[in-house]
């Protein structure tokens, strides 16, 4: 009977899949030995394999640009990272390596494209898109940076009373500012409300457009912006809201000859399972057919398409590895393994909206595997994590107590919005610190570069933005 580890995976996924092998029966992730990391860095740490950052943006590039060869698309693609999905240095600049445009979704992302700039990171023709509610200070950032030179930006409006605030403060500016309309989307079958707060109604949309932008001489509508909360998929709701959003995108044209461009946000998945299953080139293939037909149908120009890809951007590049540091047998049937740092801390959204990612152990493969819940070393009931994607339990390789080696575990593609959720270098629940933060590349030749960006919080680190002036900690 086929009952280790190994022959789970074998027997339910194919495997080896992109990014996961096993290496001398341990895991392997983009070829790189997981245990060689683990003995250089101990547990728990969080890594970034920052190559696939660049993967991603030339394999929707890619797609993009065959499906408008394949349809004779005119209008041009334009690839933007979304800033708040990972915000560290490393991690957009990896990003700009490759001619990205940027997204920007509140006020300090101004000074960050203001600090890329000053790095040489950043030139003054590069396209940004402005997101976001637009707070008065925010608004004087986004005009502070066109006027420093800055000559691609684009203010896309999430309401009418934006325009209003944004002409108050450009009135005595000689500046033409380019804006876009966000196009509020209805919410999908059983959400909570029924239009979503972002953006302008469709029913308001064209009679804005007419009675309030036209008429003045220093704003030009350049964009409409579309993105739906659940992400680009291949559903009734999906296509519903996408054709209302270019009906409307006609409707605009036919009152304002400056627009050209349509933006339909981001929202591409990444893998969360092993299973995992979507047709990229069939969802890109028909977004960009069904513009390109629609526009042809009206006798309008293609548009250049604009898309907002963040966590597909920078989500597989990420992990976090932990060790179980202990079972607990609490009844008959469920078995606890107990790891290293907080679930909460490190993977807030798997904990605060339920997400799922691939979850693998490291080591004993060859191991009988069991069923199991995973728990995090906090006082709080909900620090643990029960379930995958396609699975509602978690199966993991069975350990004894007297094992010489313990058991580790890696949480993967967890490289967007988890520092951001959780608050990097903050104060966490229970004071568990951040943990050690690893970054790893590729030199000219191919070869594993890694090193440390940040070693784990200290206790002095908590302690001074608690307030407190010192500690009794003996190195």
């Amino acid at each position: 009977m086929k009952n280790k580890y190994f022959d789970l995976i074998d027997q339910t996924y194919y495997f080896p899949q992109e990014g996961f092998d096993l290496k001398q029966d341990s895991l392997a992730f983009h070829g790189i030995s997981l245990k060689h990391l683990i003995d250089k860095y101990g547990t728990p740490f969080r890594f970034f394999y920052l190559p696939k950052i660049g993967e991603q943006i030339k394999k929707a590039r890619n797609l993009f640009n065959r499906a408008r060869k394949r349809h004779g698309y005119n209008g041009s693609y334009n690839y933007c990272y979304v800033t708040k999905c990972n915000h560290f240095s490393h991690v957009v600049s990896e990003a700009l390596k490759f001619n990205v445009n940027l997204e920007t979704s509140s006020t300090f992302d101004i000074n960050l494209i203001q600090s890329l700039h000053a790095e040489g990171k950043v030139d003054k023709e590069r396209k940004i898109l402005c997101n976001g509610y637009k707070t008065d200070n925010y608004l004087k950032k986004i005009i502070e940076l066109q006027e420093s030179g800055f000559s691609n930006i684009t203010i896309i409006l999430d309401g009418k009373n934006e325009l209003k605030r944004l002409l108050h403060f450009v009135q005595e500016s000689d500046h033409v500012y380019n804006i876009g309309v966000r196009i509020a989307i209805n919410g999908e079958p059983g959400s909570p409300y029924n239009t979503s707060r972002l953006g302008i109604p469709s029913s308001e949309i064209v009679e804005f457009v007419k009675n309030e932008i036209n008429p003045l001489d220093n704003v030009e509508l350049k964009m409409m912006h579309f993105f739906v909360d659940s992400g680009v998929k291949d559903t009734l709701y999906y296509w519903r809201e996408f054709q209302n959003a270019l009906f409307t995108y006609v409707k605009l044209k036919e009152v304002s000859e400056s627009l050209d461009s349509f933006n339909i946000g981001g929202g591409l998945p990444i893998r969360n399972n092993l299973g995992f299953e979507y047709n990229y080139d069939d969802i890109i293939n028909n977004i960009v057919s069904t513009i390109k037909e629609t526009c042809s149908e009206h006798k309008i120009d293609d548009p250049h398409l604009f898309t907002e890809f963040g966590k597909f951007t920078v989500g597989e590049s990420g992990a976090i590895i932990f060790q179980v540091l202990d079972q607990k047998h609490q009844n008959d049937t469920e078995c606890w393994y107990i790891v290293n740092n907080s679930l909460m801390n490190t993977i807030p959204d798997a904990w605060s909206i339920h997400e799922k990612f691939i979850l693998l152990p490291i080591n004993k493969w060859q191991n009988r595997y069991r069923k199991v819940i995973i728990g995090g070393i906090s006082c709080d009931h909900s620090d643990y994590y029960n379930s995958e994607d396609l699975n509602q339990e978690v199966l993991l390789p069975e350990y004894s107590e007297e094992d010489e080696e313990p058991l580790y575990l890696g949480f993967f593609h967890t490289g967007a919005y988890q520092d951001a959720i959780s608050g990097y270098g903050g104060i966490k629940h229970c004071l568990i610190p951040s943990p050690k933060h690893v970054i790893i590349d590729r030199d000219e030749k191919g070869n594993i570069v890694d090193y440390v960006y940040r070693n784990e919080q200290s206790v002095e680190d908590m302690f001074h933005l608690l307030g407190y002036k010192g500690t009794n900690e003996t190195e």
